[in-house]
C-alpha cells in the first residue's frame, strides 16, 4: 500500500490532552478515562484490568500468533513522606528521577482536602538568606520540600487542609509545542509514546489497513515503578514491541530525529529476530533510524518477561533529550515511529512456529554462524 499518512495534528492533540492530565504512577485513573474515550472514538473495543491497564484488539487477517504494541500512561511524580513542623512537605519520588529536576517545579498535591497547588524548593532557596550555601547544598530528595500555596504555618495547619502522608504529588508538565517542530515538556516519557500509538491506530483505521495478525494495543499504568506489562498480556501474544523514550545523551547513539531501535537495555539483549526485523522494516520503508544500547534503562518489555511471559520483545523509541528531566523531542521522530509501527503490524509473520507456546524443534529459528546448521 501507499506510504501511511500520519495525522500530525491528531497526534499532537492527543499528546497535549495526555500531558494536561496528571497521571503519576498510582494516580492514573483520569488518564485511563481519557484514553478509553479516544479508543471509543476510533471505534475500537477495549477492556481494562482491575487497576486500569488497557488492552484493545485490532483484528488481523489471522488470529495468531498475535502481536502486541505497548506504551505506558503513568509518569514520574512524588509522594508526601512527612508533614514538617513548618507546615511544608517532605517528599519521596515516584519512579527514578533526580531531585535536581524537582527544584523549582510547580506541582499539585491530591489530598482528602482537595487539590492544592505548590512549589518544590531546595531547603535553602533564598540567596539573600543563605548566600553561597544555596549553591553548595547537596542534591537529594531530603534537600527539597514542597511549599503549599495556602496559609499554613505549622504541621497542624497543613493537616487541617486535609494534606497528609502518602498524598500523591503531580509535577506540572509545562508543555510547549514549538514552530521548529520541537516539543518540550515533562512526562513526554511516555505520553508521547501513547500518542504515537493512537496516531498509528487512527491511520490504520482511516486508511483501511488490515494487520497480518491480531494486534493488541496495550497501555500500562505502572511502568515507572517497574511493574509495566506484567499483567496485561493475553495468551495468544507471541511478540511485543514496546514504545518508549530513547536516551539522547553523550555516549549514546540515539537521536531526537528518526526512530531509535534499542538492541539491549540493563536487563539484557532484546529478541534477536524481532529487533532485526524492525531494523529491516525501517530500511525497507525508508524510515530514518539508528540503533542503540541503553545501560541504565528498563521498560514494559522487562516487566512482561519477569512476570513469566514467553514472548519475543523489542523496543522502539523516540529520542528524548534530558530524559526524566525537562524533556525535548521532535515531532518528526513521532511520525517516523508511527510509520514503523504500521509497517510492523502489516508485515508477514516469519516465525510461524510461534503460533504454539510449546512445540518441537521443527521450524525453530537459526542465528547466523560460520557453519549454519540445516533446518531440522
Amino acid at each position: 500500500m501507499a506510504r501511511p499518512a500520519i495525522d500530525l495534528d491528531y497526534l499532537k492533540g492527543r499528546l497535549a490532552d495526555l500531558l494536561n492530565t496528571p497521571s503519576p504512577a498510582g494516580y492514573t485513573d483520569e488518564a485511563v478515562w481519557l484514553l478509553c474515550r479516544d479508543l471509543e472514538r476510533l471505534g475500537l473495543e477495549y477492556e481494562l484490568t482491575r487497576r486500569g491497564a488497557v488492552r484493545a484488539r485490532l483484528p488481523g487477517r489471522a488470529r495468531s500468533p498475535a502481536r502486541a504494541v505497548v506504551a505506558h500512561l503513568d509518569t514520574l511524580g512524588a509522594q508526601v513522606m512527612a508533614v514538617k513542623d513548618s507546615g511544608r512537605l517532605e517528599l519521596v519520588p515516584i519512579g527514578t528521577w533526580s531531585s535536581r529536576f524537582a527544584e523549582g517545579a510547580r506541582a499539585t498535591i491530591f489530598s482528602e482536602g482537595g487539590a492544592w497547588r505548590g512549589t518544590i524548593l531546595p531547603l535553602k532557596a533564598s540567596g539573600h538568606a543563605f548566600n553561597e550555601e544555596v549553591d553548595t547544598q547537596p542534591v537529594n530528595w531530603r534537600q527539597v520540600e514542597l511549599r503549599i500555596d495556602a496559609v499554613t504555618h505549622s504541621r497542624d495547619d497543613t493537616l487541617n487542609l486535609g494534606v497528609d502522608i502518602g498524598d500523591i504529588v503531580a509535577i506540572d508538565p509545562q508543555p510547549e509545542f514549538m514552530d521548529t517542530g520541537f516539543i518540550v515538556s515533562r512526562h513526554l516519557d511516555d505520553k508521547a509514546g501513547v500518542a504515537t500509538m493512537l496516531a498509528a491506530l487512527e491511520c490504520l483505521i482511516r486508511e483501511g489497513r488490515t494487520p497480518a495478525v491480531d494486534i493488541w494495543w496495550l497501555f500500562t499504568i505502572a511502568e515507572e515503578v517497574g511493574l509495566g506489562a506484567s499483567s496485561v498480556l493475553v495468551p495468544d501474544v507471541a511478540a511485543m514491541v514496546t514504545v518508549d523514550n530513547g536516551t539522547t545523551a553523550p555516549g549514546q547513539n540515539s537521536s531526537e530525529f528518526g526512530v531509535t531501535i534499542a538492541m539491549a537495555d540493563q536487563t539484557g539483549p532484546f529478541d534477536w529476530h524481532l529487533s532485526r526485523k524492525l531494523v529491516q522494516l525501517a530500511r525497507d520503508h525508508d524510515i530514518p533510524h539508528q540503533k542503540d544500547v541503553f545501560r541504565y534503562y528498563r521498560s514494559d518489555s522487562a516487566s512482561a518477561l519477569e512476570a513469566g511471559a514467553d514472548i519475543r520483545t523489542a523496543l522502539v523509541t523516540f529520542g528524548i533529550d534530558a530524559s526524566h528531566g525537562y524533556e525535548r523531542i521532535h515531532e518528526t521522530a513521532l511520525t517516523d515511529l508511527a510509520r514503523l509501527l504500521i509497517a510492523y503490524v502489516e508485515s508477514d509473520v516469519e516465525i510461524t512456529r510461534d503460533t504454539k507456546a510449546l512445540s518441537g524443534v521443527k521450524g525453530f529459528t537459526h542465528q547466523p554462524t560460520d557453519d549454519p546448521t540445516p533446518d531440522a
